[in-house]
């Protein structure tokens, strides 16, 4: 019997996925498990949203082919799907605006949904209302109610993204406080990483480490996209680093090689162009 008092988590993870691996597979793993294990949380689905080819990241190949390499990678996850949205704007996007476009979503689940969706939101709390009738007109006093019926999204990511938030330029410091205080992170910890004392030097994370669930890693697992575009470039086999329909197709496509690394060198990153530019404003 399924517990009525559970919230309801989308997992979101956002990245290059250049290219999708294993890992960032078990990453949503070991992501539910944990959340589970915590008796408060029911994950109902999990979303992998590779970013544009604006962001403009060395080695980045195009949108097209990743975004191709993670839908073979999860075709038969029963729970992991891939959103192509955030990959197909011709803009970088800030990781908290794909997280209120998915909350939007979530409480209107209209096709037509653009980027004038992700707008900032109240704060999402408890289990879903089973069937909103969205015809009626919503009084105030049940808009609090309508809020914690929706799932909360949920941004999950490795150790070294949630410490890309004390790089200058790279974050904004009122999208770290929006994702921490209307979403929260689930952040799956890497060999080598001191996670917690990275929130405890960080006010802001130390302030909202109430939402930050840092996932311990037992099984330990040092796959990365850069270390797969490596083995690729000098010939080597990445047979069981990525899943075989990855494999077949960076294989089929010839992706990665010395060429492709070059992709974007010299040209400055999207969000350090933008938040840069933005602070001299």
């Amino acid at each position: 019997m399924e517990d009525p008092e559970r919230t309801e988590v989308v997992l979101l993870a956002c990245g290059s996925f250049n290219p999708i691996t294993n890992m960032h597979l078990r990453l949503f793993e070991l992501a539910k498990d944990y959340l589970h294990e915590t008796g408060k949380y029911k994950v109902i689905k999990g979303i992998i949203s590779p970013v544009g080819d604006a962001y403009k990241k060395k080695g980045l190949i195009s949108a097209n082919h990743r975004v191709t390499m993670a839908k073979l990678a999860t075709k038969n996850s029963d729970w992991v799907e891939v959103d192509d949205w955030e990959s197909s704007q011709s803009e970088w996007l800030e990781t908290l605006k794909v997280l209120r476009y998915h909350h939007q979503k979530l409480l209107s689940p209209d096709p037509t949904n653009s980027l004038q969706d992700a707008l900032p939101l109240a704060r999402p709390g408890r289990k879903r209302k089973q069937e909103p009738n969205r015809h009626d007109p919503v009084k105030k006093k049940n808009q609090s109610a309508d809020i914690k019926s929706v799932p909360q999204v949920k941004l999950l990511c490795g150790s070294d993204i949630l410490e890309s938030f004390g790089i200058p330029n790279l974050w904004k410091l009122e999208d770290i406080v929006e994702i921490m205080e209307n979403h929260g992170i689930v952040c799956i910890s890497r060999i080598g990483n001191s996670v917690e004392k990275f929130i405890y030097e960080s006010d802001i994370l130390w302030k909202h480490k109430n939402n930050i669930h840092l996932v311990e890693e037992w099984i330990t697992n040092d796959i990365s996209s850069t270390k797969i575009r490596r083995a690729l470039r000098r010939g080597h086999s990445i047979r069981y680093l990525v899943p075989d329909v990855v494999r077949a197709y960076i294989e089929k496509h010839n992706l990665y090689s010395s060429e492709s690394e070059d992709r974007n060198a010299g040209v400055v990153l999207a969000p350090l162009q933008k938040n840069a530019s933005d602070s001299k404003n």
